[in-house]
């Protein structure tokens, strides 16, 4: 009961799906380990002053989507970071709502990026045309004139979003323009978690506008290499150390079309 009495109990007031809102956010900023028996339906329905039906019917929500399950023997449990359906629509909600990811969460999404967007900025650097060019363009100016605001840091991030959502589309691949608007929602809450803990965005503008040179001239390999450098300054700024989990890039597209 102690991390649950960590939630505010006014959280649950307004039925099942505010209360699956409520402790999805809180499984999702690793408040309960993977393992970790998860409260019991009396003690939610105690906490939340709600009914045990509503409580079920959250229960349901945050099972469907791998965060929860029972076993036998020991009631319901947090299920692994590995099940959790993160593509899920509902579950693309609850992540774009969160304040401080789950460590574990935050390194698996910057790994995704890691090894997808540089090949994603070789695509755009080959396929984008002009109103791409200016969508890219538009959301760096727009981060750059937020950029020096403390005050306008949520704004910054969200341009920042943009920016990044631009170049997805810059590729004109229907399957990663979908992914980009299906992984939206993870990117928002790491580059939000990033630029909170980030004392200066000069620097992050500085690697940005380079992507964004890179893709204007045409040049793949260049935007590929600066889209990594954007990544290894968010590791910066995450304090993400890949230690001997180094990845291995994929091969360039440049390399895959001369081969």
């Amino acid at each position: 009961m102690n991390r649950l009495s960590d939630i505010p109990s006014s959280s649950g007031s307004e039925g099942a799906k505010a209360l699956a809102t409520t402790l999805a956010h809180a499984i999702l900023a690793g408040k309960w380990a993977s393992g970790d028996t998860f409260p019991r339906e009396l003690d939610l329905c105690q906490h939340f002053s709600i009914s045990r039906n509503r409580v079920r019917n959250a229960l349901a929500g945050l099972s469907s989507r791998g965060l929860i399950e029972r076993v036998a023997g020991r009631g319901t449990v947090v299920c692994d970071i590995e099940n959790w359906h993160l593509l899920d629509p509902r579950m693309s909600e609850w992540m774009a709502g969160l304040d401080s990811p789950h460590p574990q969460l935050v390194r698996e999404i910057f790994t995704f990026r890691l090894s997808v967007e540089p090949f994603v900025s070789e695509l755009a650097a080959l396929a984008a045309d002009a109103q791409d060019l200016a969508r890219i363009e538009s959301a760096f100016d727009d981060m750059r004139d937020s950029a020096a605001d403390p005050a306008r840091r949520e704004e910054h991030a969200n341009h920042d979003v943009a920016f990044h959502e631009a170049i997805y589309q810059a590729s004109h691949n229907l399957v990663w323009r979908q992914m980009g608007l299906l992984l939206r929602p993870s990117i928002v809450a790491l580059i939000h978690y990033s630029q909170h803990n980030a004392p200066s965005l000069n620097d992050s503008l500085d690697r940005h506008y380079r992507v964004f040179e890179a893709i204007r001239l045409r040049q793949p390999e260049a935007a590929r290499e600066a889209t990594e450098r954007v990544l290894a300054r968010t590791a910066d700024d995450l304090n993400i150390d890949n230690g001997e989990r180094r990845l291995r890039r994929p091969t360039s597209l440049s390399q895959q079309i001369s081969q």
